[in-house]
């Protein structure tokens, strides 16, 4: 249940008019506020007071409000019935179906083929899987997309790479037998993860070996039988890698491990249309789409679609790819989510759309994302100066794990020290604004204490805990609720709205941070209130124990959404 949209909903219908509804800081002086009477006073023509006298009959006749009352110039405040408020808690777990269900196109991952995953796909993918999460939850149809990179000159650096090592392989004979079985070539993922950046580094030192790479790639888009069946040989390798990543970082599947290869199938139909509407221009041997505007006061460079050797850039597989998605999926929207560096790029491949009249602009949408940064305030590095893989900032954090377990003398099983890892990496991620920086320093991250996944996990064990303690018990009707119990089902009842608004500003960080004030007032609620002491009463325990359950409930649904998995014990 949406407490605040429901409330507003009546609260409006009551009065007449729309009323902002607030939250107040402190509940003391209520569940809710409104300044209606001081934004209405003026178009009325009387004193906001004398306004807030006249309204609050009609808020004080809402059969869920307590009690209202007025507050300095012409606040009224709003405290809701503990009965009321009881019986919503039941379905706090619940998510109210977005308004309008969309299909939508979820571009995240971008993982490269032949090319181990690094701390450059660590917010994309998590970040992504939670907004799909969240989408998903809302009743949107959801369709993620890996667009791998797959076909460009990466490609023909790991091909040519694996021709100077191993020329006399049949992929580069004048005789090869494409329908021939190659299986016998795969090569181990650890040897295949180093080809690239070998190719990399001779590239830079060898115009030869750089030019080589560049006619590859060029032939391998023209379908040159030999190079592709040597891709179709470490494709599989690639995806069995990243599909173990994946599953480390409990990210969902993609629905589509589809990449530039895929697009590329569609260069003829996106070709006539751009010939058809003239926005092919020659340029240097290249053909490129303008994409500048008269008004434009910042650089604005065309799209290439054909470089000067007659090889397809990433630049036209993504105008592709969104021809390929128009055609199957036809999206209601579709959303990026990539590097912030990567904002120009965005810009000119939705103009370059815009002018197909493939897409409405407001269809498409990039999310830009910011860097990680070690404790200096640059980007994270390894001790040997090289960005981070992907497994080895997993291995960072389970092993800070281990240690502050070794410390606490406890004694947990790998699972669980994998799962608490998974924690501090992925909340560390999602309770910060996805669009700002942040720094990722191993040992803050795993504290049991304070903002962490480590914390959010332990008040979970904590409360299956005292459910498992507890046994069979039987939930009261109406409760007489305290303070510590009140702000703790309040913020359950918040649970709806936050999902909602969290996917609305694909602000990941909504979702996390209620997580940890859900857990905040959880605590608070625990070490004042008793439960299972031989002390309490059987109508309060029970009442607690049903506030426990409500509890368990939302939380793990809110670490469900973030791809967190709740341990047995901690």
């Amino acid at each position: 249940m949406n407490l605040y949209k429901y409330v507003s909903e009546k609260l409006n219908a009551a009065l007449g008019f729309e009323a902002k509804l607030e939250t107040p800081r402190n509940r003391e002086f209520g569940d809710f506020a409104t300044n209606a009477a001081m934004v209405m006073a003026k178009t009325a023509g009387k004193n906001p007071r004398e306004l807030a006298m006249e309204i609050l009959p009609k808020i004080q006749g809402l059969d869920f409000v307590a009690s209202a009352s007025i507050a300095g110039p012409g606040f009224i405040n709003i405290t809701l019935k503990d009965e009321f408020l009881w019986s919503a808690g039941k379905t706090a777990v619940e998510i109210t179906p977005a308004e309008q269900s969309m299909i939508i196109d979820m571009d995240y991952g971008a993982y490269n083929v032949a090319k181990s995953l690094h701390i450059g796909h660590l917010r994309t993918s998590i970040v992504g899987d939670t907004l799909y999460r969240l989408g998903r939850a809302l009743g949107h149809k959801m369709i993620s997309y890996n667009h791998m990179g797959d076909w460009g000159r990466s490609m023909g650096m790991v091909i040519a790479w694996i021709e100077k090592i191993h020329p006399d392989w049949p992929f580069f004979q004048p005789d090869f037998d494409p329908v021939a079985d190659y299986s016998k070539y795969a090569m181990p993922i650890e040897e295949l993860d180093t080809y690239y950046p070998s190719a990399a580094a001779l590239a830079k030192t060898d115009p030869e070996f750089l030019e080589r790479a560049q006619v590859i790639t060029a032939d391998l888009q023209r379908g040159h039988a030999g190079y592709n069946a040597l891709y179709n040989v470490f494709l599989p390798i690639s995806l069995d890698s990243m599909a173990k990543t994946i599953k480390k970082l409990n990210i969902l599947p993609f629905d589509n491990d589809l990449g530039e290869r895929n697009a590329a199938k569609y260069i003829e139909p996106v070709e006539k249309i751009l010939r058809d509407k003239n926005l092919l221009e020659k340029s240097e041997g290249a053909e490129v789409v303008v994409v500048k505007r008269q008004d434009d006061n910042k650089p604005m460079p065309p799209v290439m679609f054909y470089n000067s050797r007659g090889a397809v850039p990433y630049d036209a597989t993504d105008i592709m790819a969104l021809y390929y998605r128009k055609i199957t999926d036809n999206p209601d929207l579709v959303i990026y989510l990539t590097d912030s560096r990567q904002s120009l790029h965005f810009e000119q491949l939705f103009r370059v759309v815009e002018l197909m009249n493939m897409f409405n602009p407001n269809a498409l949408e990039h999310i830009g994302y910011g860097t990680i940064n070690g404790t200096d305030g640059k980007p994270f590095k390894t001790r040997d100066g090289n960005a981070a893989g992907l497994n080895d900032m997993i291995a960072l954090v389970q092993n800070a794990v281990r240690e502050r377990v070794a410390e606490s003398d406890k004694k947990l099983d790998d699972e669980t020290i994998d799962n608490i890892a998974l924690a501090a990496l992925k909340f560390n991620d999602l309770m910060h604004d996805l669009r700002a920086d942040y720094v990722f320093e191993p040992s803050q991250i795993t504290s049991f204490e304070g903002r962490t996944g480590p914390y959010i996990l332990y008040t979970a064990v904590r409360l299956n805990s005292v459910l498992k303690r507890a046994g069979e018990f039987t939930a009261p009707e109406n409760p007489k609720l305290g303070s510590d119990e009140r702000n703790l089902l309040m913020e359950l009842l918040d649970f709806d709205r936050t999902v909602s608004a969290a996917f609305e500003n694909r602000a990941t960080d909504m979702i996390a941070n209620y997580a940890y004030d859900l857990c905040q007032l959880t605590n608070t609620f625990y070490h004042n209130c008793p439960i299972l002491h031989e002390s309490v009463d059987a109508d309060t325990r029970n009442m607690r124990l049903t506030l426990v359950r409500m509890t368990v409930a939302v939380l793990s649904r809110t670490l469900d959404l973030m791809g967190l998995n709740i341990p047995s014990e901690m």
